[in-house]
């Protein structure tokens, strides 16, 4: 079935193409309908096809490496999905499956060939978007990257919290020690040598009655602190474990291309030694 070109109006990534542009691109794609559950494409599926979604909804799911599934995400009206497989021939790294009934248009490498053999000023549109959304991607990167733990704990400390915190950093300073002496000493003296005008004569109850109620209070006052720090420290943990995640992730990336681009040399190099005509004796005489 045809697709209506203001459908792909519509499309990020077609949204800079002109009316015959999208004409040329909407007589080439196809309009398909799915219903649940039915599995559009499965992760390591030939990527030729990428669709576009235009009503319905469709869950993209994908493996990670404890063998457990992962969703992804759910494509929104207008958005693509496997397109980046279709791009480079490359195997779906997703599984795509109908939640509710599905509207998508098809697209293919096969479709964007013939529009910019059509329309070759396409190709510059299409490129320019494509930027944008990796600039969008880069600055995403970079605001992730940036996240401070330390701002983000502090963000959610509600007031008891804070109150909590600053009265256990008191409570284990030398500051505390040195002032809770002071104080000791003072109350001792004052109630030995004051004689009869005394208010808290030894051995001192009042004074063992002040410091039972303090360590009542700063036991639990300590231990909600304590308690948040192991707060603080699970969630650097588990930032720490995303990192690491994300930085092997991108090194088996790089190594991949790396070896995809050493492949393409070294077939481009067998090319060459092929095609090479070899020079006779005549040859090197003229």
């Amino acid at each position: 079935m045809a697709c209506n070109p203001e459908t792909l109006k519509s499309v990020t990534l077609f949204e800079l193409l002109d009316k015959d542009e999208l004409a040329v691109l909407a007589a080439q794609v196809v309009r398909r309908e799915f219903a649940p559950p039915r599995c559009i494409y499965k992760m390591g599926n030939p990527g030729g096809v990428a669709y576009v979604m235009v009503s319905g909804k469709v869950r993209l799911t994908t493996i990670d490496e404890d063998q457990q599934e992962v969703v992804l995400g759910e494509p929104g009206p207008n958005e693509l999905f496997g397109l980046a497989s279709m791009l480079e021939e490359t195997p779906h790294q997703t599984t795509a499956v109908v939640v509710e009934p599905a509207v998508c248009i098809e697209i293919d490498r096969h479709d964007l060939e013939v529009l910019l053999r059509t329309k070759p000023h396409a190709g510059l549109d299409l490129m320019t978007v494509l930027g944008r959304h990796i600039h969008a991607a880069h600055h995403l990167v970079r605001s992730r990257a940036m996240h401070n733990v330390n701002e983000i704990i502090e963000e959610q400390t509600t007031f008891g919290q804070r109150i909590a915190d600053k009265v256990a950093s008191f409570g284990g300073s030398w500051a505390f020690i040195i002032s809770f002496g002071v104080v000791l000493v003072a109350w001792t003296l004052l109630n030995t040598l004051l004689g009869t005008r005394i208010w808290d004569p030894y051995p001192f109850i009042l004074l063992n009655l002040f410091l039972s109620m303090l360590a009542a209070l700063q036991a639990p006052v300590i231990m909600m602190s304590q308690n948040r720090q192991d707060t603080k420290d699970r969630v650097r943990g588990e930032m720490d474990f995303e990192v690491n995640r994300r930085s092997e992730m991108g090194i088996h990336d790089l190594a991949r291309r790396l070896q995809h681009l050493t492949d393409q040399v070294d077939d481009l190099a067998e090319e060459v030694r092929s095609q090479r005509v070899p020079v006779t004796t005549a040859d090197r005489r003229g």
